[in-house]
């Protein structure tokens, strides 16, 4: 799996305590990069620390990135459970950055609509639906977010690199529907073949009566 954009930014996660408070997850400038996972349809965004993942954000449809300032960005990750935030060198990596954002969020739109039309044109729920673009397989286990999450604040940092300005965070997006069941389908399958079993074995019995001789 090949990154399919990538470029340098210092990483930031808000603080989970808070909800107000950058903490840099980055000591120094990482990479970021955009991959795109074929198997499951979906783009993700991942960084590396050395051998950490900092960042293994899975884009959806509902997700936004929001330029807060000139050289800083983030965008809220409710299956993390967290906001994430890049500073970067130039205005320029920002402004690429956010274009490429856009770009997959949108490819991550398209292939959510291709996949429910799909499931609807088959008697059982797609594996590959809406609810499955969410699981990462790189993720471990996290905590499911909250829609009733306060929007929190971003302190101002004096630091001369590219960091959070005084910019509120965006809520969290709401989750997407799991994909109906099939129970319903199936039992009125099960119905239609127990009556049609019935109607041949009484078939052959009106049959049977007629053949045997009388005595």
């Amino acid at each position: 799996e090949q990154p399919i954009f990538s470029t340098r930014a210092h990483v930031f996660q808000i603080d989970p305590n808070t909800k107000k408070n950058w903490v840099p997850t980055s000591k120094h400038a990482v990479t970021v990069s955009y991959f795109y996972d074929s198997t499951r349809n979906v783009y993700r965004i991942i960084s590396l620390d050395g051998s950490k993942a900092i960042i293994n954000s899975t884009i959806t449809p509902n997700m936004t990135f929001t330029k807060t300032s000139q050289k800083f960005g983030q965008w809220a990750d409710s299956r993390a459970n967290t906001v994430y935030g890049l500073g970067f060198s130039s205005e320029h990596h920002l402004s690429k950055f956010a274009e490429k954002f856009q770009e997959f969020k949108e490819a991550a739109r398209l292939a959510k609509e291709k996949s429910q039309e799909k499931m609807e044109l088959t008697s059982t729920p797609s594996q590959e639906s809406a609810g499955g673009d969410l699981q990462s397989p790189l993720t471990p286990e996290s905590i499911n977010g909250t829609d009733d999450e306060r929007t929190p604040d971003v302190t101002q940092n004096s630091e001369p690199r590219a960091e959070p300005t005084q910019n509120h965070l965006l809520p969290f997006p709401h989750k997407l529907s799991s994909p109906p069941s099939s129970f319903s389908l199936e039992e009125e399958d099960l119905k239609f073949i127990l009556n049609e079993k019935m109607k041949i074995k009484l078939k052959w019995k009106k049959h049977d009566s007629l053949i045997r001789p009388r005595h």
